[in-house]
């Protein structure tokens, strides 16, 4: 899952199935969730212990039981608290759910035009939400036959619910927001677009519209990370799922995820890792 892509580009699904579920255990290339943004709608539900998680800017932890809905556009990433924490992940473009002469297309328009603002913590108000969800994540996990209909049958029924028990804000536009977080999202996208690329913080800082210093400053108070810490914290992310999911040696990946230097790349992984990729490619098979 490229939760790494500030502004995520990866296809969630496919073209006539926009829907992704992704079950997230601590040896998952992508079990930390750095700060990133994408266009699709994205329900995190907690299975067991706990997961910090920060929504623009805002942090606060999740426990079991949670089920968390964040809308497009939102920045978001999380830090598992320890490794007994697991969670699944469903990821998904609302379009699939806007139908011709359909008696739910205007609310759904709503939805996506941010006029209805469903709330983060549903799971938190309705007692009716957590069986939706597990039911979804059974569906999309098992894919048996007629899933895609029981996906889609169950996401209506989950709007229904946020509806009728009002787990949503009407007409809530922060725009002074919306501007804060304007240069860190094009900043976000940059790095996702070019990480395999030599950036420095001076580029940066100039795409976010800010002298070095501020943009430092800045930065860590959004993600808690300092820029270039979090550029390698990507670039190794990024390198997990390339072990995980290719075959390609520890030389290609380096290279790869913009590293010019083999051995700076293996102490920068043991770094964030506590392994080193040898050792993370051993455990993964």
């Amino acid at each position: 899952m490229r939760y790494l892509d500030y502004r995520e580009h990866r296809e969630q699904g496919t073209f006539n199935f926009p829907i992704a579920f992704y079950h997230q255990v601590p040896h998952s290339p992508r079990y930390y969730m750095p700060y990133h943004w994408h266009h699709h709608y994205e329900i995190i539900h907690i299975l067991r212990g706990t997961f910090h998680l920060t929504l623009d800017g805002d942090s606060f932890e999740c426990r079991e039981g949670d089920v968390i809905f964040i809308t497009d556009g939102t920045l978001h990433g999380g830090t598992p608290k320890d490794h007994t924490c697991i969670y699944d992940c469903i990821v998904f473009d609302l379009q699939i759910l806007m139908k011709d002469n359909h008696a739910c297309t205007k609310t759904i328009q709503e939805i996506m035009n941010h006029k209805i603002v469903i709330n983060s913590l549903i799971s938190e108000s309705s007692p009716s939400v957590l069986p939706i969800i597990v039911s979804l994540s059974d569906a999309l996990s098992c894919k048996r036959t007629g899933y895609e209909f029981i996906t889609q049958g169950l996401l209506y029924q989950l709007l229904g619910v946020i509806l009728s028990e009002h787990l949503y804000q009407k007409n809530h536009a922060d725009t002074e927001m919306d501007r804060r977080l304007s240069p860190i999202k094009n900043v976000l996208s940059h790095i996702s677009e070019n990480y395999t690329d030599t950036i420095s913080l001076n580029e940066l800082a100039k795409i976010a519209g800010m002298n070095p210093k501020y943009f430092c400053r800045y930065f860590r108070s959004m993600t808690g990370r300092t820029p270039i810490d979090y550029l390698n914290y990507y670039r190794i992310e990024c390198a997990c799922e390339m072990l995980s999911t290719k075959d390609i040696s520890i030389k290609e990946t380096t290279i790869s995820c913009g590293f010019n230097d083999e051995s700076y790349f293996i102490k920068t992984f043991q770094k964030y890792k506590g392994i080193t990729p040898k050792q993370f490619v051993k455990a993964e098979f």
